[in-house]
C-alpha cells in the first residue's frame, strides 16, 4: 500500500497542472481523473504498478477503473501532510484505509457560507480573503437543518419610534437578519404562494467583490449557492407572481441555465439589459461594462405584467384640442405599409373637394366607409387652413394608458448607480452603502410585477432600495440580510421612509410617511462561534474559542474532542485560515440557529415572551 501511494506520489508530481505552491493538489487529480484528462491518464499508463492497478484488460483494451482511482486518492493516507490529513479526525472510521460513509449522502452547499464569506465587516468596501466550504450531509440532516427557526430580537417601527411587538397581522412588513437560505425556509411555513414579487442583486462572483474565493471551484460553488435559493424563492412565489435577478456578464449567461433548470424555460419572460452607468471612466480599459441584466421570470403563465404609466413628456405631444369634449389630439399618419388594393382609394377634403390618394405602394390604414365616418366625426384633419391633405386624429383620451415594457432600460428611464449613491449619501450620510440601487429603477420592476397591496420580497436587502419602493408604492414587503449593517444602514433607512424622507421617488408618488415594520433576527447558537472564529486573528484567540466550544457548543456527532487535543502540535501546524476552517466544521450545521422545534427546549433559553410570539407568528390562521 505504502509503495503504491508513493508511486502515485512521485508520478501525479511530473504534471504541474496538479500542483498548488509546489505541493500536490487532490482536488485537482480527481477533477481531472473524473474528465479522463488525456495527459493525467498517460502519466499512469507510463507506471507499470499504477497500470496494473487502475487499468482493466477488456480483450485486449485497457479501461481506466477512476472509480477504484478516486476512492484511492481520497485514502486518509494520501498526502498525509496536507490539511486533509487533519481534517480526517473528523469522522468514523472502520480502522482501515476510508472512512464509514453514510447513507444516501448528497451535496449540499454549506447554508452559512454566505456568512463566513462576509463575516466581520462592517462596511460592503472592506475586502477580505474567504475560504470556501462545502460539506456532505445526508437527506435527513438536510430537512432538519432547512426547518423553520426561532426569531428573536423583535421590534416594531413606525412614526413614533420603535416598540414592543405584541401581536402580528396579514399586512406587517418585515426585516428579518439571519442567512437568507434559511431566513427562506423559515418563511415558507408562512409565506409559500403568498410573494406576487421577487428582487434580488445576488453576489455577483466577479473575483473582485466579496463573493471571491480563494479556490479554483469559485463558479460552481456559486451556482450552487444561488440553485438553493431560487428553488425556495419559488415555492414563495404565488402562481401569478414573478423573479427578477439584477447579475452581470460574469455569471448572467449561466444563470440564466440554472434559472431555466428552476422555474422553467418556457417561464422566462426576459433578459432586461439596464444602462446602470451614464458615462465610462476616463482610464477605464479594454470593453467598459455599462450595463447590468434583470433575468425575469414568472412562475406560471398566470403572470399578467402591467403598463408603465406614461410620461408627462409623451402627453404634451397631444396639444391640440377643438373643445369638442373628446379632449386634447395629435395628429398620425393615415398611411400603413401592409398593402392591401380595397384600402386604395381618393379622399376628398370637404373644404376643397380636392382628391388624396395613397402614395405609391402604400394604403389607407382603413376602409372608404370608416374614413367617410371619420370625415363626419371630425376625426381626420386638414391641415391648419383646411386645405391640406388628411391626416388622423389621435386622441389622448384613446390612446392605451401605459407603455409596454421593454428589455432596454436607459438609465434617463431607471436611473443609474450613481444617482443611486447620492440617494443613500442624503439618507443615511456619506459611504453608508457603497452599491445601492436606484429607487426609480426599483419603481419600474415594482411597477411592472405587482399591483398595490401585494407583497414584494428581497433577501439580498442590502442598503433596504427594495423595502423603501415598495412602501412609498403601497406594497406589503419583507427582506432579508444578515450582514452587521442591517440596522444601521437598512432598518435606519426605512424607519426614515416611515418618518416621510423625500428621496428617490417620494416627490413623484407624494409620499408623505406612514407605514410601519417589524424586525426579527433568527436566534442564533453555533452562528456565535461562527462569527468568533471568523473574526479572530491569532492562534491564541482560536484556542480560546476550541475552549469554550467544549464546553458550550453543538459539535459534530463525528468529533471526538480528545482525539483533537491529543493533536495538538499537528494543530498547530496549520495555518491560521486552515485552523478557522477545521474549526467550524466540527460544529454542528443543524444548530447554527435553534430549530422551531426546538422552542420549548430549556437549554436554549428561550425567553417566554420570544415563545408568545413565535407561536403567534408560526401561527396558522
Amino acid at each position: 500500500m505504502q509503495t503504491l501511494l508513493h508511486e502515485l506520489t512521485t508520478t501525479l508530481e511530473k504534471d504541474d497542472r496538479l500542483l498548488i505552491d509546489g505541493k500536490l493538489a487532490k482536488n485537482k487529480v480527481v477533477e481531472l481523473a473524473l474528465k479522463m484528462d488525456k495527459g493525467l491518464l498517460k502519466l499512469l499508463l507510463g507506471n507499470e504498478k499504477l497500470k496494473d492497478r487502475f487499468f482493466a484488460d477488456v480483450d485486449g483494451t485497457l479501461v481506466f477503473d477512476k472509480q477504484l482511482f478516486q476512492r484511492f486518492v481520497a485514502n486518509k493516507q494520501f498526502l498525509p501532510d496536507s490539511y486533509t490529513a487533519y481534517k480526517n479526525k473528523i469522522g468514523l472510521s472502520d480502522n482501515g484505509d476510508e472512512y464509514i460513509s453514510e447513507k444516501n449522502e448528497v451535496t449540499l452547499i454549506w447554508p452559512y457560507k454566505d456568512c463566513v464569506l462576509e463575516g466581520g465587516q462592517t462596511r460592503e468596501d472592506a475586502k477580505r480573503n474567504e475560504i470556501f466550504w462545502n460539506e456532505t450531509l445526508a437527506p435527513d440532516r438536510i430537512d432538519r437543518l432547512l426547518d423553520a427557526k426561532v426569531l428573536t430580537g423583535f421590534k416594531k417601527f413606525d412614526k413614533e419610534g420603535h416598540h414592543p411587538v405584541t401581536e402580528f397581522s396579514d399586512k406587517d412588513n418585515y426585516i428579518f437578519k439571519g442567512n437568507n437560505l434559511l431566513a427562506l425556509h423559515s418563511l415558507k411555513k408562512k409565506f409559500a404562494g403568498k410573494v406576487k414579487l421577487i428582487y434580488i442583486d445576488p453576489p455577483y462572483n466577479t473575483g473582485n467583490d466579496d463573493f471571491g474565493y480563494n479556490d479554483r471551484f469559485n463558479h460552481s460553488a456559486w451556482l450552487t449557492f444561488m440553485k438553493n435559493r431560487l428553488e425556495i424563492a419559488y415555492q414563495l412565489l404565488s402562481k401569478d407572481g414573478s423573479m427578477w435577478i439584477n447579475i452581470d456578464d460574469d455569471e448572467g449567461h449561466y444563470l440564466k441555465v440554472l434559472a431555466d433548470e428552476v422555474f422553467g424555460r418556457d417561464n422566462f419572460l426576459r433578459n432586461i439589459v439596464w444602462q446602470k452607468k451614464y458615462a465610462a471612466a476616463n482610464d477605464a480599459k479594454g470593453i467598459v461594462d455599462m450595463h447590468d441584466h434583470i433575468l425575469v421570470y414568472q412562475k406560471t403563465k398566470a403572470f399578467e405584467r402591467n403598463l408603465l404609466p406614461r410620461t408627462e413628456k409623451q402627453n404634451k405631444l397631444y396639444k391640440n384640442d377643438d373643445g369638442d369634449g373628446r379632449g386634447r389630439w395629435r395628429t398620425d399618419n393615415l398611411l400603413v405599409r401592409s398593402f392591401s388594393e380595397k384600402y386604395v382609394f381618393p379622399i376628398i377634403n370637404p373644404n376643397t373637394y380636392e382628391e388624396f390618394y395613397p402614395k405609391e405602394g402604400s394604403c389607407w390604414r382603413a376602409n372608404r366607409e370608416t374614413i367617410n365616418k371619420w370625415i363626419i366625426e371630425n376625426r381626420i384633419f386638414f391641415g391648419k387652413d383646411g386645405k391640406g391633405a388628411p391626416q388622423l386624429k389621435r386622441y389622448l383620451s384613446e390612446v392605451q394608458q401605459g407603455i409596454v415594457p421593454t428589455s432596454w432600460w436607459s438609465f434617463k428611464d431607471a436611473d443609474h448607480n450613481d444617482a443611486a449613491k447620492k440617494e443613500i449619501e442624503r439618507i443615511l450620510g456619506n459611504r453608508a452603502f457603497m452599491t445601492p440601487k436606484p429607487e426609480k429603477f426599483l419603481e419600474r420592476i415594482i411597477h411592472i410585477g405587482s399591483k398595490e397591496g401585494d407583497l414584494v420580497l428581497d433577501f439580498f436587502a442590502g442598503s433596504g432600495t427594495t423595502g423603501a419602493v415598495a412602501l412609498k408604492m403601497g406594497r406589503q414587503y419583507i427582506l432579508c440580510e444578515q450582514m452587521d449593517y442591517v440596522e444601521p444602514v437598512t432598518v435606519k433607512r426605512l424607519q426614515k421612509v416611515v418618518e416621510g424622507e423625500q428621496g428617490g421617488i417620494s416627490k413623484e408618488v407624494e409620499w408623505k410617511g406612514g407605514g410601519s415594520f417589524i424586525y426579527a433576527e433568527l436566534m442564533e447558537y453555533n452562528a456565535v462561534f461562527v462569527n468568533q472564529i471568523e473574526k479572530a486573528d491569532s492562534v491564541a484567540t482560536l484556542q480560546d474559542i476550541w475552549e469554550l466550544m467544549q464546553k458550550n457548543a453543538f459539535l459534530s456527532c463525528r468529533v471526538d474532542p480528545k482525539t483533537i487535543n491529543n493533536e495538538k502540535e499537528s494543530f498547530e501546524e496549520l495555518s491560521l485560515e486552515e485552523q478557522k476552517q477545521f474549526l467550524i466544521e466540527v460544529l454542528d450545521k443543524n444548530q447554527l440557529y435553534i430549530n422551531l422545534s426546538e422552542l420549548e427546549d430549556e437549554e436554549f433559553g428561550v425567553s417566554e415572551e420570544d415563545k408568545k410570539l413565535n407561536r403567534a407568528f408560526y401561527s396558522e390562521k
